[in-house]
């Protein structure tokens, strides 16, 4: 993929998930990740149902400067699916020579196993390889909101990281 600079333009990267699954809460990091590294983010949800099982998406965009949340159809550089169910819904949004992490779903189950609620945790690093944040940025994010299994999600951050960077 011919990979947009953010410095010039918006990267827009879209998560979308079931609510319930943490899909609000992995766009968030990806947004403190970015502005922890100095970009200007918007970011904007799109809640299908409010309850657990519904269709959620969040959209984050980071660049030198940001005019709006949400950015234009299919202009997404970068597509984060953490429910495989959702994909046929949203996948012709990504813009052509964008990325599509789909593919690293399964190896995403594969690799957390039955520890299932670090699966955003992966793709989270999965999608840090794509990106221009520095690795220091994501993980100080980690470490201040995620607590809880600290060492945990760092360790299956930075498999997902060297799964993504494999690429």
């Amino acid at each position: 993929m011919k990979r947009k600079d953010p410095e010039k333009e918006p990267l827009n990267i879209l998560f979308y998930g079931v609510g319930g699954q943490g899909v609000l809460t992995a766009a968030e990091l990806c947004a403190l990740a970015a502005m922890a590294d100095g970009y200007h983010v918007k970011k904007s949800e799109v809640k299908g149902m409010a309850q657990r099982g519904g269709s959620v998406e969040s959209y984050v965009r980071f660049g030198r400067k940001v005019q709006s949340p949400l950015p234009m159809d299919k202009d997404i550089d970068l597509m984060v699916c953490l429910y495989a169910q959702e994909y046929p819904r949203l996948k012709d949004e990504l813009r052509p020579g964008g990325t599509d992490l789909f593919p690293y779903l399964e190896k995403a189950h594969y690799a957390v196993g039955k520890n299932k609620i670090f699966l955003n945790t992966y793709m989270l690093g999965v999608l840090s390889s794509f990106l221009p944040i520095k690795e220091k940025s994501w993980l100080g994010v980690l470490e201040s909101k995620l607590k809880k299994s600290g060492q945990e999600n760092r360790d299956f951050f930075l498999l997902g990281r060297k799964e993504g960077a494999e690429k």
